[in-house]
């Protein structure tokens, strides 16, 4: 058998390039004359903005620090030993830069077993131990605290979280064993199941201490000091901590139920990280915690082997990464400063425009349209946001009248636009109203005015044709619900210039939004590939399979929601729109449904209705089923997502072909930042690739071995 310290020594040869954490132990006399103690600090010496890992090296040195102090915990030298990390941050779990290099199982498992041995040596010392948690702590952050005899946290502590699942892994280090034991299965399968695939959600300092994870809860700015107090209390008898009995009855299998229902409605099984962290839980009803240590090594290992925790990384290095850097951006030197917006049109996009820019960048931001009433609707919508935020506490009265100061309405487009530097349309979505609004603004706007336009489909290098100043015009792709998408489309006309393009990407970063280049080509990525992909559902529902077998089709990439529930988020007639665009353009690949059109000419608002006895679940509406023209070809599940599948992979090769965007990669990003694409997919290519389809219709991968997919 190899000892920890061989086994930390053979991983970190694999890993040279890890940002080491060091553990330092210091000494001192606690208050209250209560004895000598140990602190570790956790510490990768770079600020805030690098928070610490743990990858081998790191851990090699927790463990060294874990003998001195076991030693002395022996010797009678020390009473106690806490650990806590660098301000602002405890620390935030595995280095998955690490896992990326891992080929073999046997070298996954060591990753596993080397995290366990080092961690639980903390439960085995011969004096309690604490964990001070007093910043963001995630992963293996949270679970080196879980190893420990008692708990504090900071109520300015931002984020806590276990996000393994989210990622495509289970809490491999403690969290899946010790935590049911600690707080109970329900509240165990919240944190590690329904947050992390609830996009991730984090906990705040004051849930982490009402769930029962930390013992106790202190202010942020004497938080250690306020600890080392308590802790005194707690080793000199003058404080007990009681903690609540875990129920080990049927509310255990309860919430083991419960959380195969919430991964069942988010992933449909299509993600094994949820199914596998269960299992472990439902295991750990016996309080057998050696036991759980085990099964955790074992999906660990497995996990990091498969492809989805590969597709799962290269996502998230994907949003936090390339999406803060975007791919053919021009020098951000050449952007000009944008000190006043401009909104043609006061409708509900339009009007969540206003309110984003307004919000972001805080500079005056003026509305227009074609009466005074949808004017008047326009800022009375944004007033209302504004009061909401208010109502909420995420804003103060004064920022509120301050922000209502900065919005108005006018009719008179000379009056509202003579000094804006950045003014976007949100109007109808046809190009000769499009074409007619950016002549009217191209005569009052300033000559360094960047004209930006919301479309999702249509072209914008014809929407500035007839423009004497072409050069000026972007597109600015939002998708809907503004406040929550991340993605930007940034889509860069036939003659419009770098200052310009610049400009356009300076804005998205202060909206705070994942901007991505695209070319002007038809419905530019998401629209193109979610028409392409809905296309497909619909034709074989069009030739004769039933709508729910073409549904239930797709189910397996566990997509947010199904394909025709997302027509319906978007409209059936915008639905129809787009795909009547990119017919125009590639009429072989995009047809026009007449079963589409026939439900838009019937004012429907999509194919389902929903009913409160049968529990809002989507059902077909009678009306749309009375209006369906089928065919006589049945498709089974399986010969449906084969030729959605190939059609997707068909449309992305060809848009790289065209050079849509840079790289696969953007892509994926898009998919994922703009229509919720899981990152279990990893967006969509890497899915392609690992499912064989790239090659069996483009003859080749989207990514490289190795990029989203265990290296060969």
């Amino acid at each position: 058998m190899s000892t920890t310290a061989e086994l930390l020594k053979g991983a970190a040869e694999l890993f040279p390039d890890e940002v080491v954490t060091s553990a330092h132990v210091r000494h001192f006399e606690l208050p209250a004359n209560a004895g000598r103690f140990a602190l570790i600090t956790l510490d990768n010496g770079f600020d805030h903005t690098k928070p610490t890992t743990f990858g081998p090296q790191s851990l090699a040195n927790l463990n060294a620090a874990i003998d001195q102090v076991e030693a002395e915990a022996a010797n009678g030298e020390i009473v106690g030993v806490g650990i806590t990390g660098k301000p602002f941050i405890f620390a935030v779990g595995a280095d998955l830069k690490g896992v990326e290099l891992l080929k073999k199982h046997d070298e996954a498992l060591a990753i596993g077993k080397g995290g366990h041995d080092v961690f639980k040596r903390l439960s085995a010392l011969a004096v309690p131990t604490f964990a001070y948690y007093n910043g963001a702590a995630m992963g293996g952050g949270v679970e080196v605290g879980l190893h420990c005899t008692y708990r504090t946290v900071s109520k300015a502590l931002p984020a806590f979280s276990l996000p393994e699942v989210f990622l495509g892994l289970v809490p491999g280090w403690g969290g899946c064993a010790i935590l049911p034991n600690l707080i109970g299965a329900e509240k165990a399968v919240s944190v590690i199941i329904e947050n992390s695939l609830n996009q991730n959600r984090q906990l705040k300092g004051k849930q982490v201490f009402e769930l029962g994870i930390a013992d106790a809860l202190f202010e942020g700015a004497d938080f250690l000091e306020q600890s080392l107090i308590w802790t005194a209390s707690v080793l000199k008898g003058d404080v007990t901590v009681d903690r609540p009995e875990v129920d080990r009855g049927e509310a255990w299998d309860q919430a083991v139920a419960k959380g195969r229902a919430i991964a069942d409605s988010k992933v449909h099984g299509a993600a094994p990280a949820a199914y596998r962290a269960l299992a472990i839980i439902e295991a750990a009803k016996d309080g057998d915690l050696q036991k759980g240590f085990d099964a955790e090594d074992q999906a660990l290992a497995d996990l990091i082997m498969g492809g989805e925790l590969r597709s799962g990384i290269y996502a998230f290095n994907l949003v936090q990464k390339r999406g803060k850097r975007p791919a053919g951006a021009p020098d951000k030197s050449l952007a000009r400063p944008v000190t006043k917006v401009g909104v043609v049109g006061a409708g509900l996009m339009a009007s969540q425009l206003a309110l984003l820019f307004l919000r972001r960048l805080e500079v005056p931001v003026v509305l227009t349209d074609i009466d005074q009433e949808r004017v008047d609707k326009g800022v009375g919508y944004v007033h209302g946001e504004i009061d909401k935020l208010l109502g909420k506490g995420r804003i103060n009265q004064d920022k509120a009248n301050r922000l209502k100061g900065l919005v108005s309405g006018v009719l008179d487009k000379a009056e509202g636009f003579a000094d804006a530097d950045f003014i976007i349309e949100a109007v109808f979505e046809e190009m000769s109203v499009k074409q007619k609004v950016f002549a009217e603004v191209e005569a009052v706007a300033p000559a360094h005015a960047i004209l930006a336009t919301n479309t999702s489909s249509l072209s914008v290098s014809e929407m500035a044709s007839k423009l004497q100043h072409p050069e000026r015009v972007v597109g600015f792709h939002f998708f809907n619900p503004v406040a929550v998408l991340p993605l930007l489309e940034i889509v860069k006309g036939e003659q419009t210039d770098d200052a310009s393009l610049a400009t356009a990407f300076g804005v998205a970063k202060k909206l705070k939004k994942t901007a991505v280049l695209t070319k002007d080509a038809p419905a530019f990525v998401v629209n193109r590939i979610l028409t392409r992909f809905m296309g497909e559902i619909q034709n074989v529902i069009d030739e004769g399979t039933s709508v729910e077998t073409a549904e239930k089709a797709v189910e397996p990439l566990g997509l947010p929601m199904s394909p025709l529930v997302l027509l319906e988020l978007v409209g059936p007639a915008i639905g129809l729109h787009v795909s009547e665009t990119l017919n125009r353009a590639f009429p072989e690949r995009f047809k026009v449904s007449p079963n589409l059109k026939a439900v838009v000419e019937a004012g429907k608002r999509g194919f389902y209705v929903y009913k409160p006895e049968n529990g809002f679940k989507p059902e077909l509406d009678p009306e749309v089923a009375a209006l369906l023209k089928q065919g006589d070809v049945v498709l089974t599940e399986e010969q449906v997502r084969d030729r959605v599948l190939d059609a997707v992979a068909q449309e992305i090769g060809l848009m790289l072909e065209e050079g849509v965007v840079a790289e696969a990669q953007d892509i994926d990003l898009c998919l994922i930042t703009g229509a919720g694409w899981p990152f279990h997919l990893g967006g969509i290519t890497p899915y392609l690739d690992r499912e064989g389809v790239s090659e069996r219709v483009n003859g080749k991968r989207f990514l490289a071995q190795g990029v989203a997919s265990v290296p060969a």
